[in-house]
């Protein structure tokens, strides 16, 4: 499993409104290519956001479905790239200096299919470095969001 945490100067509320529009997937995770559609009940637990995710010339057609939320401090979801595998992927969102900065924190394990059953160090190591890539970009999309600049 790849975790880690990474500080956005902004309110927890601020960062959960990016997480819950999944407009914004394509700006700031690394192989989100496209939205597709979007159950009108997203984030409620069960709704789901459609995509296009991949590398290079390989593109994949799934969907991403909401396994858990908590309104501004959690969000978990069950991430779909099949045949290459699914993954569960938490954010939590814990406020810090007096509530104007967030701590997210985004855990990212495969679950199911191909990419559980090679599941190995390695790969932990280039999902963390992936994600860490996700983590800025979302950082650059709250502060777009708020019309402050980039870090």
């Amino acid at each position: 499993m790849s975790v880690q945490t990474f500080r956005i100067d902004a309110p927890a509320a601020d960062v959960f409104a990016v997480l819950a529009d999944p407009n914004t997937y394509p700006q700031w995770v690394v192989g989100c290519d496209d939205i597709r559609a979007i159950d009108p009940t997203w984030p409620a637990v069960g709704s789901k956001f459609h995509h296009t995710v991949g590398a290079g010339p390989i593109k994949v057609k799934d969907n991403t479905k909401v396994t858990a939320v908590t309104e501004g401090t959690r969000l978990v979801l069950e991430g779909r790239a099949r045949p290459a595998g699914v993954v569960s992927i938490a954010f939590d969102l814990t406020p810090v200096v007096d509530g104007t900065a967030t701590d997210v924190t985004m855990s990212e394990e495969p679950v199911r299919g191909f990419a559980r059953l090679v599941h190995n160090p390695v790969q932990d190591g280039l999902i963390h470095a992936r994600n860490h890539k996700t983590l800025q970009r979302l950082r650059d999309v709250v502060a777009t969001r708020r019309g402050s600049p980039t870090a």
